[in-house]
């Protein structure tokens, strides 16, 4: 979409909101609309044009005629429909998007594959979990504490008539539900705010980076978690961004300095083997993993991520994240911790990963979520689980899983060293 905007710079601001606004119903609504288009239709082959056609009926709720007189052949209107098409939209008119003939992962739109997957972790709430990664989602906002705090950054989008509610959960998020100009605003021009989920908010106060601390932020990309654990920390101890992509680190510059992030130390690593790793072995108070994932949780933004995966693919990360765990933890300090974070909601990426590692290394305890939300967030805790899951339909939250390790002050007896 950024591309075509690029090259279509005449479209204006309403124009680009409602293209956008039809792309991602196909994208969200894909295998739905490919059913219908089966069913329906099956001269047509599912693409842009005859996706979007079915979306414009059953998820957007045009009228043939409506559709009809946008495709008029304009010079910046689409081609005239085909007698095929008209067919397609005349039958379909007025019906809802979803039918009692289709399978689960239809209605769902989710990848087939994927089902056995996602109910082995969302079970009875799985067909709720679905609707919900379809639906957009909100825009969360992340007060940075070194520059302001909640109910000030509220006073200051108020000013510039933006409603923004606090989030359920975290103690420095704002909720905004409408389409806001965030660049232009002074709060945001001045590092006082900064988007970030909720999900994601929580994890980051979860790794209970306090000041004077060292921690590591080991998988740190854009820099979104690096920024609230420096806001935790208050400026004060060492910070260290690592990420196998020097280019991400560097694009975190900007948003580093805008935030006043002043003990961020970037560090470029070849790969979760990296000798650095080595070198400062048992040297952090706290480490955070955001490890690289599938992306199953993030579907309400990225709904073009769901198609893509293949299961191959979840069996590269799954190996990918354990390799992470296995490395990172070798920077925990006797006394320190690691936080696990993913924005996954399959158990391969997430408990399966927890048991897995706290099975090869003895020296390591699960902290239950409870008791580190008790110190760092207060409240209500929104599980009993010993680790933190997170969903759309139940938290209003992107999908998140959250677990912390400590490890123990002596080393046990069969505790692998930290060798390579």
């Amino acid at each position: 979409m950024a591309e075509y905007f690029r090259r279509h710079r005449f479209a204006g601001v309403k124009d680009r909101a409602a293209i956008a606004e039809h792309i991602y119903a196909v994208l969200r609504y894909r295998a739905s609309l490919d059913w219908w288009l089966a069913r329906m239709a099956p001269s047509l082959a599912p693409h842009g044009r005859t996706r979007l056609l079915v979306a414009l009926v059953l998820v957007e709720s045009w009228t043939p005629d409506d559709i009809k007189g946008a495709c008029d052949g304009d010079r910046f209107r689409p081609p005239r429909l085909s007698g095929d098409e008209e067919r397609l939209i005349d039958m379909i008119a007025g019906g809802k998007l979803v039918h009692r003939d289709m399978p689960p992962d239809v209605v769902g739109n989710y990848p087939a594959w994927l089902g056995p997957h996602l109910e082995a972790s969302l079970g009875k709430d799985m067909a709720r979990e679905a609707e919900a990664l379809n639906r957009p989602a909100s825009l969360d906002l992340r007060v940075n504490a070194l520059k302001s705090d909640r109910e000030k950054a509220r006073a200051a989008l108020a000013r510039d008539k933006i409603d923004a509610a606090r989030t359920k959960y975290s103690p420095l998020g704002l909720r905004v539900f409408e389409r806001i100009p965030l660049s232009t605003l002074a709060i945001f021009k001045s590092g006082g705010v900064e988007v970030q989920d909720e999900g994601s908010q929580l994890a980051a106060l979860l790794t209970d980076a306090r000041p004077g601390m060292r921690v590591v932020d080991f998988c740190a990309g854009a820099g979104g978690k690096t920024l609230a654990l420096a806001a935790a920390m208050d400026n004060r101890g060492h910070l260290v961004a690592c990420d196998v992509s020097a280019l991400r680190l560097e694009r975190a510059t900007q948003r580093l300095r805008r935030a006043g992030a002043s003990i961020v130390q970037r560090q470029p690593l070849s790969g979760q083997r990296d000798k650095w790793v080595k070198r400062h072995a048992r040297g952090f108070d706290r480490v955070l993993i955001d490890a690289p994932c599938t992306g199953t949780g993030t579907w309400r933004r990225n709904p073009d991520a769901k198609w893509r995966l293949r299961p191959e693919d979840l069996t590269e990360l799954s190996a990918l994240q354990a390799d992470i765990l296995d490395s990172a933890s070798r920077l925990v300090k006797p006394g320190g911790r690691l936080t696990y974070v993913t924005c996954s909601l399959l158990r391969e990426e997430d408990e399966e990963q927890i048991d897995k590692f706290l099975a090869a290394h003895p020296d390591f305890s699960a902290v239950p979520i409870r008791d580190v939300w008790d110190e760092v967030i207060g409240g209500d805790c929104p599980t009993r689980e010993p680790t933190l899951r997170l969903t759309p339909a139940r938290n209003g939250t992107d999908g998140f899983f959250v677990a912390v390790l400590a490890r123990a002050l002596a080393p046990t007896a069969d505790a692998p060293d930290d060798a390579p």
